[in-house]
């Protein structure tokens, strides 16, 4: 593909410039794909190999060769469950169970719902960024839900619709509403903070930082429990276990049966729901955006899983009591 450029686009560097003049052509390219192919010689500046961080004059003629993308080497599972929402030719919107891996990683090498969605067909196999030395794993995967969350999840079945999803979650554009059974009394709040890796426990995230990304979740009470509330999180931005930390560390009010942010409830009515449901009470509800081919705006929404349910069924019988 061959382009000139104008006066109007992005020309302080190669890589950008690259990414937008496939956009105008509608083609879906990361700037870290972009980079791969400009450092292998593929993308010409009036005949001569581009530098990533070039400066590119207005007029010159811009050629790309696109490289094909590394193959996924995850392998397909039909054997993995998971409920089908919504699938349509560019997008798949998954229902996950909790204790489903969402793809393959160290500990998990199969049996995860990248998996099982391989084995559906129609996906393209490219690596979500190819600065994630991993990311041949999982194709199409562009946000994840942790192993012991339940809920809804969207997945891209190409790299432009993948690109496009990339972005309305980098521009909060994105509903995602989850909801959570915690431990203690919670209150309406929005929690906004500093956010980052704990320096000790490497497998943790903290809020309780003076450096990192910008973190926010709307919490909003849905129900009263005695020694328990229901709550809905709203997502506006989606760290590593963002909810789990913020209703841990800032809203003292850890989610019910987290074994990794929680502490066993004092309380024996919760002790033994956490012990019953094995897992974080926490599932994603909602889920909603403008659609990246029609344009149109889609959304979805999940009912609580027959755990989850049980757990709050057995929380509302002891306080009708």
């Amino acid at each position: 593909m061959t382009f000139e450029v104008a006066p109007t686009d992005p020309r302080d560097r190669l890589d950008k410039l690259v990414v937008k003049l496939l956009e105008r052509a509608g083609q879906g390219a990361s700037r870290a794909e972009v980079q791969r192919w400009i450092e292998h010689g593929r993308v010409l500046v009036d005949g001569v190999p581009g530098r990533v961080a070039g400066k590119i004059a207005a007029g010159a003629r811009v050629a790309i060769e696109p490289e094909p993308p590394a193959a996924t080497t995850a392998l397909p599972d039909a054997s993995v469950v998971f409920r089908v929402v919504h699938e349509d030719p560019h997008l798949i919107v998954v229902d996950k169970p909790a204790g489903l891996v969402v793809h393959p990683a160290r500990g998990h090498a199969t049996g995860t719902l990248v998996n099982g969605l391989l084995a559906r067909g129609g996906f393209d196999r490219a690596p979500i960024d190819p600065r994630d030395p991993a990311g041949h794993l999982r194709p199409g995967i562009v946000h994840r839900i942790d192993k012991g969350t339940s809920g809804l999840l969207v997945v891209a079945k190409d790299a432009r619709t993948r690109e496009a999803l990339k972005t309305l979650f980098a521009k909060h554009a994105i509903e995602r509403e989850y909801w959570a059974i915690v431990v203690g009394h919670a209150k309406d709040a929005t929690i906004s903070t500093l956010y980052g890796r704990h320096r000790s426990e490497r497998l943790r995230f903290t809020s309780l930082t003076d450096s990192g990304k910008v973190a926010i979740t709307h919490v909003r009470v849905v129900e009263a429990l005695g020694a328990a509330t229901l709550v809905s999180c709203r997502l506006e931005t989606g760290r590593t276990h963002q909810i789990r930390v913020h209703l841990t560390e800032r809203g003292g009010t850890p989610i019910l049966g987290d074994p990794l942010y929680g502490k066993m409830p004092q309380d024996p009515t919760l002790r033994a729901a956490g012990a019953a449901l094995g897992r974080q009470a926490l599932h994603a509800r909602v889920l909603g955006f403008v659609h990246p081919a029609t344009k149109k705006p889609v959304r979805w929404e999940s009912p609580l899983p027959d755990d989850l349910a049980r757990c709050l069924a057995a929380l509302r019988k002891r306080l009708s009591r």
